[in-house]
């Protein structure tokens, strides 16, 4: 009997998980641009800041377009890479200068907030911790996202509240723009860096939900993406405009050196949103009310920049991973530990962010490196997508996808002109990138090689022995082959049951144990056919993993192979999947075959790591229909 399978990503990113884990990044701007802008157009600072809100409501409403047509992931990576693999890689290498920086400047502008001594310590610490936590592969839900971005967007909300009667005082002490053009542009690409996010967001397109009538087979993700996009657009421009206008109303504020100082307050320039709060709120209920808001601010946005800095981690191991499975990365990277987490990858993503933030060490020079990997990412998905022209977009779209790719193209070429450090930085991890993309050629090339020259003697073998061959395999069983189910796991086709016995029995499993000898024993006793489930588990789902078998994964194979003599083929069904959600996977499948249990195993793990990465039984527990019974083998 032969069958097969397939599966799909869980579909069940809504709109408010979507808009919270772009808000982590996008939203986290203002902590630290708003400041670096009056740094360096002091006064007349609301007129850059109106500018970069714009362009920023711009990248928002060309990437809205971009998740319509890549429904299934728009990240530069994989949208470019159909047209050319060596623009990919560029624009890729670009985005993970950009995540470096993002981890980098995220943590330091969360300790500068909290006020304490040395912060860049602090924030390598910070980042060495939250990179130790994701060794256990600790998932950053749109759940979790949603449990930060609520209550950074109700303090948003209450500052500009609080900054509304002082706009009149605002508007008076604005200065025009002086010094020339070039002068004001230099000014204005040195605080374009509101645009982080964006590329997160159309990365995520293939965990959204399907727009009402779309398909698997043809999927819409639209509603759910503009949408997001569309709330968090708004309130980063609109609060993000109020704010920069609002700290035109400050009295006494004065360039020095790069920083700003205040009356009482010296260097205020990276916590400037703390000390708004601090004199709006103390002018209309008195300092004691000012230094408690102040403190709610500095408290919830540390929080808030935290969080990102996870996502950064996250994205970082993520990518260097699904660069490595299609061989644009040494195969190191590609190696999950038993958690399902790419050691290499997450090693590089944590050293790299925090040598960075002690080397340079403070928020402006990391801004200067910030935005040169941003924009870049950002200019190569616009500039490719707009001139491809097998691509059904509309007149109108391509239109200002050109003209808003050539805007961030002309930033790019300005920062790599007028900021050297930011272009040895991008000349760095390009090279490095590449460096690692012919190694990662070579090594491809020397196993291909070595199976080839494997299979030639073995094809020399087996002319020689061809008797004695047939002889041998004679009588034997031949495991069933199925295709596996290599995305992630919700949508499974129907499976044929072997047999009209009782509902079958389903056993996920991680490999041999006691768990899977239970559930043979009991499926033989009661006559029912077994489903066996090996679930291979990774963080990120790379496009080969579709297409993966089980007889490539050692583990599922000797897990399978020990279930030979046990009516493997005929009452015991072997299912395989690479997935990012097993609770998913493992509760689909159920479902499809009409499972009447579903056997689990206990996780021999202590509490620390239990807390980490979350307990699997609920999860599946939470997503089983009533009528099917999980039964947990301890």
């Amino acid at each position: 009997m032969e069958f097969s399978t397939t599966t799909t990503r869980p579909r069940n990113v809504d709109w408010k998980r979507a808009a919270a884990i772009l808000y982590g990044d996008w939203g986290t701007s203002k902590a630290y641009v708003i400041g670096l802008a009056f740094a360096v157009a002091g006064y007349s600072s609301p007129w850059l800041i109106g500018a970069m809100c714009l362009l920023t409501a711009l990248v928002g409403v060309n990437y809205m377009t971009i998740c319509r047509h890549y429904p299934n992931g728009g990240g530069v990576y994989a949208s470019v890479r159909h047209r050319s693999e060596i623009i990919s890689i560029v624009g890729a290498f670009l985005l993970i200068a950009d995540y470096i920086v993002t981890a980098a400047v995220s943590a330091l502008s969360a300790f500068l907030y909290l006020g304490v001594p040395h912060p860049e310590w602090f924030a390598a610490a910070s980042i060495a911790i939250i990179g130790a936590l994701n060794y256990f592969g600790p998932k950053h839900t749109g759940g979790a996202a949603v449990l930060v971005a609520v209550p950074t967007a109700i303090v948003v909300v209450l500052l500009g509240i609080l900054a509304l009667p002082h706009l009149g005082e605002a508007v008076s002490h604005i200065q025009p723009l002086h010094g020339g053009f070039f002068h004001n542009w230099n000014a204005f690409v040195a605080i374009v860096l509101a645009l982080s996010g964006v590329e997160a967001i159309a990365n995520s397109t293939g965990v959204m939900k399907l727009n009402p009538g779309s398909t698997l087979e043809k999927p819409d993700v639209s509603k759910t993406a503009n949408k997001a996009i569309i709330v968090v657009m708004l309130e980063v421009c609109l609060f993000t405009g109020l704010l920069g206008l609002a700290m035109a109303a400050l009295p006494g504020l004065v360039v020095a050196n790069g920083d700003v100082n205040a009356p009482g307050a010296e260097g205020v320039r990276d916590y400037m949103l703390r000390y708004m709060a601090q004199i709006f709120a103390g002018n209309l209920l008195g300092p004691v009310f000012g230094h408690v808001a102040a403190w709610a601010v500095s408290i919830v946005f540390s929080i808030l920049l935290l969080s990102a800095v996870n996502t950064a981690i996250v994205a970082l191991s993520g990518i260097s991973f699904l660069m490595a499975r299609d061989q644009e990365m040494p195969p190191i990277f590609a190696k999950l530990n038993s958690f399902g987490v790419p050691n290499a990858g997450l090693f590089f993503a944590v050293l790299v962010p925090a040598g960075l933030v002690i080397a340079v060490s403070d928020m402006s020079g990391l801004a200067d490196l910030y935005a040169v990997g941003v924009v870049g990412a950002i200019a190569v998905n616009l500039g490719a997508t707009s001139t491809d022209w097998k691509l059904a977009l509309k007149n109108h779209e391509r239109a200002l996808m050109f003209v808003t790719f050539v805007i961030m193209a002309v930033i790019e070429i300005s920062l790599f002109i007028d900021k050297p450090n930011a272009r040895i930085f991008a000349f760095t991890v390009l090279a490095i990138g590449l460096i690692l993309r012919g190694l990662a050629k070579e090594s491809s090339e020397r196993k291909a090689n070595a199976a080839q020259e494997a299979a030639l003697q073995a094809a020399v073998l087996a002319m020689e022995s061809t008797g004695r061959s047939a002889t041998a395999t004679h009588g034997q069983k031949n495991l069933i082959e199925p295709k596996a189910p290599a995305a992630t796991g919700t949508a499974v086709a129907p499976v044929p049951v072997p047999k009209s016995y009782n509902g079958p029995v389903l056993v996920a499993v991680r490999g041999i144990g006691r768990t899977l000898d239970f559930a043979v024993k009991e499926a033989a006793e009661n006559g029912q056919p077994l489903y066996v489930l090996f679930v291979r588990e990774q963080p990120v789902i790379a496009p080969g993993d579709r297409k993966k078998k089980w007889t490539e994964d050692k583990q599922a194979r000797e897990t399978f192979e020990s279930l030979r003599d046990k009516g493997l083929g005929e009452s015991i069904i072997p299912c395989y999947a690479v997935s990012d959600a097993p609770a998913n996977t493992i509760a689909d499948l159920a479902s499809t075959i009409g499972a009447e249990r579903v056997l689990l195993g206990a996780p021999q793990r202590n509490t620390l790591i239990h807390m980490l990465r979350g307990n699997i039984i609920r999860e599946v527990a939470a997503l089983l229909p009533d009528d099917i019974h999980l039964l947990v083998c301890v």
